[in-house]
Order: C-alpha cells, then sequence, then structure tokens
C-alpha cells in the first residue's frame, strides 16, 4: 500500500512542477509558403558570363 502511495506522491509533485505538456503546434503554423523570387525582381536573370563569381573551385584559389 505504501508504494502505491508513493507513485500517486511522486505523480502529484510532478504534476506540480511540470504542468501539462503545451499544446500541439500544427506543421501549418510552422511553414510558410513564399515565392523564392517574386516576378520582375533585379538580379533573378541568369548571366553565364558572370556565373563564375558565385563558384568556389579550389583549383582556381590556389592558382592551379
Amino acid at each position: 500500500m505504501s508504494d502505491d502511495n508513493a507513485v500517486e506522491i511522486a505523480e502529484a509533485a510532478r504534476r506540480a512542477r511540470f504542468g501539462k505538456l503545451p499544446e500541439r503546434v500544427r506543421s501549418e503554423d510552422m511553414t510558410e509558403m513564399r515565392q523564392a523570387s517574386p516576378h520582375g525582381a533585379i538580379g533573378a536573370a541568369y548571366s553565364p558570363e558572370g556565373a563564375w563569381q558565385y563558384f568556389s573551385c579550389l583549383a582556381l584559389d590556389l592558382g592551379l
């Protein structure tokens, strides 16, 4: 009987300390859908002449 009483006391202490779990957050509330680049954004067009500036290459960095 004392084991049951100890379990109930421990459970009551745990509930008093931690309360209840927070409400669940839906995945729809955690994500937001937006376009990656709005239509007509400046710089959104691909430029093959300037594309090399955006990539890193160890061989180029070392001058090989």
